[in-house]
């Protein structure tokens, strides 16, 4: 039976018969492209530390994020559901409380319902609310868009939310985008291990989430030195300074907990928000979009690289090693496997669905395809994006976008040309307009 009393290091260790709930850490790279880490053969990119967590763990090289832009994937993660799902709900809920509240007046409506967006995960059932019931304390640090810690249901963390006179300042964003827990790796580790050391009589779960290897692409000396000379451009040299810098911080964090004794009973996870575009040939430093957003095929684009992401489940000695090319995995069901392993009850209305079993290397089903939507695609006119309808499916080798905004289609084999080179519209016109149909039917059952 799992218990959530974990083993005091001053004593004789517990029976076989009696086992401790594991800690959960949650690593969330932050305009990450999938390409560029040594695990998945940029042997360019120096990233020993998640090279050796994929290397000992279970690593899907398939995975997907529901949106091409952060805080919808990061609500994904958060509640177990797609963020058209979250965004009708959190609609719901407006309709809800206005109509019970008479007390708003008819001119303010608009800036409440403003202010209730910023605030809404606090009405939901979050993962660190959910683990909360076994016993476990949650960590919030890094990115996050949610204004406070507490509204995702986080004992502690380090995103403090604003005040009202911030929100005409220039720096509001920043505060928007996460405040101090934009200080996590780049500036500090220590909010962390002072966590650590309060609760390290019962588990924990740590949303690790810096902003890296996002802009600015500022990494110290130490990581720019290992690019400094390589043939590669200097945009490329920036980002994958940062990627390293990411992955020192994972490196730090591990060594922290073996310290501490708390490593061995510790699942790490790994995901990215979003994709990202960054080739060693490819020069942005010129271009601020691109500087600041990437190349055309990453983030806020509707092509594979968009939503692609490799999901990574190590914890020592319980999950074996082995690479995985083949199964699709959508982010949305990393909150279910978690629940799966701790012995908790999944949600029904969970879109995710554990892939606990898959891991430990039972016969069972994953998924077949993913789909999701996106509302706002890259613009040379706003550096943030515009609004656009569009919707994508990933079904075996068939990566198929379509946008109703700009009335446009586009087909790749995602096997052959993972670079989303070659648009094939042309030349499988019954494929698309299958992929087309299934994506019809998904965009009719979610009301739009």
């Amino acid at each position: 039976m799992i218990t959530s009393c974990k083993e005091d290091k001053n004593v004789a260790p517990e029976s076989e018969e009696k086992q401790e709930l594991p800690n959960v850490i949650l690593l969330v790279g932050d305009d990450q492209g999938y390409p560029y880490f040594g695990f998945m053969g940029a042997d360019y990119v120096q990233t020993p530390n998640m090279d050796k967590l994929a290397a000992n763990g279970t690593l899907y090289t398939n995975g997907y994020v529901p949106e091409n832009h952060c805080r919808p994937s990061l609500q994904t993660l958060m509640t177990g559901t797609l963020p058209i799902d979250y965004s009708a709900q959190v609609e719901g809920l407006i309709t809800k409380e206005i109509s019970n509240d008479r007390t708003i007046p008819v001119q303010d409506v608009d800036e409440w319902k403003r202010q209730f967006r910023f605030n809404a995960m606090k009405h939901f059932e979050t993962l660190p609310r959910l683990l909360s019931k076994y016993g476990y304390r949650s960590f919030q640090g890094g990115k996050w868009w949610e204004f406070n810690y507490q509204n995702g249901g986080f004992d502690e963390g380090m995103t403090k939310g604003w005040s009202k006179e911030d929100e005409g300042k220039n720096e509001w964003f920043l505060k928007f985008m996460g405040g101090e827990g934009r200080a996590l790796a780049r500036a500090t580790m220590q909010p962390v291990y002072d966590f650590v050391e309060r609760n390290s009589d019962q588990p924990f779960f740590i949303w690790y989430a810096p902003e890296l290897p996002h802009y600015p692409f500022d990494a110290p000396d130490k990581y720019y030195n290992l690019y400094r000379d390589q043939d590669m451009t200097e945009s490329a040299k920036r980002y994958y300074a940062n990627c390293t810098w990411f992955d020192d911080g994972v490196g730090e964090l591990e060594r922290y907990l073996k310290e501490k004794g708390e490593y061995d009973n510790t699942i790490f996870i790994y995901v990215n928000d979003n994709g990202w575009e960054q080739a060693p040939n490819q020069e942005f430093r010129s271009d601020s979009l691109r500087w600041h957003n990437g190349g055309d095929k990453g983030k806020l684009s509707m092509y594979d690289q968009s939503f692609r992401t490799p999901i990574i489940f190590s914890w020592k000695d319980r999950i074996d090693a082995k690479k995985d090319s083949i199964n699709l995995i959508h982010s949305a069901d990393i909150p279910a496997t978690i629940l799966d392993f701790i012995g908790a009850e999944i949600p029904e209305d969970y879109f995710g669905t554990s892939y606990k079993d898959h891991i430990s290397g039972i016969q069972t089903e994953t998924r077949t395809e993913i789909i999701g939507n996106i509302n706002q695609m890259r613009s040379e006119e706003d550096m943030m994006g515009k609004n656009v309808e569009g919707y994508w499916i990933r079904s075996g080798q068939w990566f198929y976008s379509w946008n109703l905004t700009t009335a446009t289609e586009r087909l790749y084999n995602i096997v052959k040309d993972p670079n989303s080179d070659h648009d094939l519209i042309g030349d499988h016109p019954e494929i698309a307009s299958q992929l087309k149909q299934q994506l019809s039917v998904w965009k009719a059952s979610k009301g739009r």
